[in-house]
């Protein structure tokens, strides 16, 4: 199984990885991929690593794996946090609107821009669509939140048009949950950093083949801060807790 895997991998990288494989012979899809973070993590200040460790266990502990992840907290010496229930304030927020003014005044609020849609409206919006009682009316959130981020602005500076860069974000993320791609694709567009490690990753949990961004991994492993690590495991730990789309 593994074999093949590493096979199917090496295919899907194309030739320069064979003459360098991204993954050691045995080695599993997780396996080989948290390898890769935590080497782009070892490229980084002792004190940023010791920051990261505490994540990088957390985001192991989404795989359900005991043996991965007892395998981890023996190598880095500590130990994944339980998982524990927070309260969502946004969901609350988007609860409460929904029992007073329905679909409807949801969305008309929303539009409007009147409280509490004056502050975070990106967030609110995904809010409600993740509590959409149905397809549709989720879809029919989604498209509101696509028509009030606008088109993509290529030219915009990054602290430009940052609501539309939310909506980007979050529309990304509710694609990726429901393994719509064509969404996402359109979502990703509005992000600030649509080629990021982040939405790489979300993206093949619809594609399939994650393993073929380690040499990407190891190349950004270059960098002085824990963006593309934390941005790796957001990524990344999508696919291990929810696993790859239907095929």
């Amino acid at each position: 199984m593994r074999a093949a895997f590493l096979s199917a991998a090496l295919l899907f990288a194309g030739p320069a990885a064979v003459a360098a494989p991204v993954c050691a012979p045995g080695d599993g899809e997780a396996e080989c991929i948290l390898q890769a973070i935590w080497e782009a993590a070892g490229e980084l200040p002792a004190d940023k690593q010791t920051r990261l460790k505490p994540l990088f266990l957390n985001t192991v502990a989404l795989s359900g794996d005991t043996a991965l992840l007892a395998d981890w907290e023996g190598r880095l010496g500590g130990v994944a946090a339980p998982r524990a229930e927070y309260p969502d304030y946004v969901r609350e927020r988007a609860e409460a609107v929904l029992q007073e003014a329905g679909w409807d005044g949801f969305l008309q609020r929303a539009q409007a821009g009147l409280p509490p849609f004056n502050i975070g409206r990106p967030e609110l919006l995904a809010a409600g669509a993740r509590l959409a009682p149905d397809p549709g009316a989720r879809r029919r959130v989604m498209d509101a939140m696509f028509a009030l981020a606008g088109p993509p602005q290529p030219g915009a500076k990054p602290l430009e048009n940052f609501e539309r860069g939310d909506f980007g974000h979050v529309l990304s993320e509710l694609a990726m949950e429901t393994c719509d791609l064509a969404a996402f694709d359109r979502a990703v567009q509005l992000t600030i950093e649509p080629a990021g490690l982040r939405y790489a990753f979300w993206r093949t949990r619809m594609t399939g083949g994650a393993v073929t961004l380690v040499p990407r991994l190891r190349a950004e492993g270059r960098k002085k801060d824990t963006t593309h690590v934390r941005e790796a495991l957001e990524g990344y730990g999508a696919i291990l807790e929810r696993g790859y789309c239907p095929a």
